[in-house]
């Protein structure tokens, strides 16, 4: 699910091959981006999953450390005031997770949020390997979700796979789970969200 339109080594090599976007923020740009959530420290696996049929659209995490961010391998939700690196998104605030989600539920996809939470240095590691990952190929976010994870102690047994719904079935095996669904009746048109999105505003959101 990857088409841009803004502006190491633990992940297989082919992940940053051709097709793969290579879009990197500025320092300055993602140190005023930062932020840190009051929350405990967590992992959350998103999934994006069709409407009727069930079949996975898309796989990301959140990861909320020592700050909080998106990593979002072949995605495509872009927001001019969230800096990107190589398919990290920073700056994730409460607003901005709820425009990450609501870009994606609509009629056709809902959005299942699954989180784990974790100690701090867990987290960070997690933002780490995110960061080393590279930008990934389209089609391979539930192959570079995995590499992340697979990194992480607690985490070590994410399947590999192009499956978003087979890494969500394990991550919902782990211990202390918590999930959520996301739906939203809204028409099938990614650009329109986009364009509400842009004044900050987050009109007709529904959990």
């Amino acid at each position: 699910m990857k088409r841009r339109v803004f502006l190491a080594a633990a992940a297989p090599a082919f992940l940053a091959a051709c097709g793969a976007d290579n879009i990197w923020a500025s320092d300055e740009a993602v140190r005023k981006a930062r932020f840190v959530s009051g929350e405990p420290p967590s992992i959350t696996l998103f999934t994006v999953i069709g409407i009727p049929r069930g079949e996975g659209g898309h796989s990301a995490l959140m990861i909320n450390g020592s700050q909080r961010v998106i990593y979002d391998p072949a995605g495509s939700w872009n927001h001019p005031y969230i800096p990107e690196r190589h398919d990290v998104l920073y700056g994730i605030t409460d607003n901005y997770k709820n425009f990450y989600i609501d870009y994606h539920a609509r009629s056709t996809y809902w959005v299942a949020e699954d989180k784990v939470y974790v100690s701090r240095e867990v987290a960070d590691l997690a933002i780490r390997r995110a960061e080393a990952n590279g930008a990934a190929n389209k089609s391979f976010c539930a192959v570079a979700s995995s590499a992340v994870l697979r990194g992480v102690p607690g985490f070590q047994g994410a399947p590999s796979g192009f499956s978003p719904i087979k890494l969500r079935e394990w991550f919902r095996t782990l211990p202390g789970v918590e999930s959520k669904h996301h739906r939203d009746g809204d028409p099938a048109n990614n650009h329109d969200v986009l364009l509400r999105q842009k004044d900050g505003t987050m009109t007709g959101y529904r959990r």
